[in-house]
């Protein structure tokens, strides 16, 4: 068995489509499926039902994927420590954050932490997509997460692994371009109707935003009838977008403040559309490097969790 193909297995189950995994692992689809077999036949139980159009897992592959993810942590986890012993690293911190908040939120949180703690300590960031940010976490190439929050769209960090604590708020607000230049009024307005549904710019899933704006639009919300027109997983190609007059999006208020006190941007709606979310930070509950956990102590501390 080799450890290629639990991080194939994972993919695939976060994906569901053997041609895109096949592409997030940079190999052709026909390699990356003998892959996955292999595995299955050295497991000797089939892990995926191949007969829908979405791959999805069998109970035996569902059975399996938080111990492959355990065993991908833990490796990873142990890699990175072997590292710090040999590198003498121990000082070091590692996050991952999704795009928005290492832009609106990570540095100003980052420097209120340290001055209160007086921590001195190297610092490396990966920002990427929530889905990506998850995977680093899971195969502990990461020692912290910080990412949007919302109770209706869970994470994929299972809490028997990994602990969180919010450490800010947000709010997802529905946003045009004005109708015309100095209206209040905007160019595409909610909520639509069936026979004229309003111009969409959306995250697509692998976005944290996109997961939780999804989530949130089925459940508590007013009605609302849209055409995604176009999707991205990043939020300043939709605020672009936007801007453009190309059609409404769901933006961080944190993100789109200064456009909308310049007029660049208007709501798009009532505040019924509005969707609050936190700010979470996520770590894994086996004890870390002496900088993490004192790291982890002095966010306590500044967030009044002590």
């Amino acid at each position: 068995m080799e450890l290629a193909w639990l991080e194939d297995f994972v993919t695939l189950a976060d994906c569901g489509h053997f041609s895109r995994a096949a592409e997030r692992r940079n190999v052709s689809q026909p390699a990356f499926s003998r892959r996955v077999r292999m595995l299955e036949d050295w497991i000797g139980a089939p892990l995926f039902n191949r007969d829908t159009h979405r791959v999805e897992l069998t109970p035996a592959g569902a059975a399996f994927r938080p111990i492959a993810e355990d065993v991908l942590r833990r490796l990873g986890s142990g890699r990175e420590r072997v590292r710090e012993v040999a590198q003498a690293a121990a000082n070091s911190l590692r996050f991952t954050c999704t795009n928005v908040l290492s832009l609106t939120f990570f540095p100003g949180w980052l420097q209120r932490v340290e001055e209160a703690s007086e921590l001195q300590a190297s610092i490396s960031l990966v920002t990427d997509n929530m889905a990506d940010c998850e995977r680093l976490m899971t195969q502990g190439q990461a020692q912290f997460l910080l990412c949007h929050f919302h109770p209706a769209a869970p994470t994929s960090l299972d809490t028997t692994y990994f602990r969180s604590l919010d450490v800010g708020q947000d709010l997802l607000v529905p946003v045009s371009a004005p109708a015309t230049p100095g209206s209040t009024d905007p160019l595409h307005a909610l909520p639509g109707s069936p026979e004229s549904p309003v111009a969409h710019l959306a995250f697509t899933s692998a976005s944290g935003m996109g997961r939780i704006i999804a989530s949130t639009r089925t459940r508590d919300a007013p009605p609302v009838w849209l055409n995604a027109v176009f999707t991205a997983h990043l939020a300043m190609v939709l605020l672009a977008m936007a801007k453009a007059g190309r059609g409404v999006a769901w933006l961080p208020q944190s993100l789109i403040g200064g456009e909308l006190e310049r007029g660049e941007l208007v709501r798009g709606g009532a505040s019924d559309w509005d969707i609050p979310i936190r700010i979470r930070l996520y770590r894994p509950r086996a004890r870390q490097s002496p900088a993490a956990e004192s790291f982890w102590t002095h966010v306590r501390h500044v967030t009044g969790a002590d």
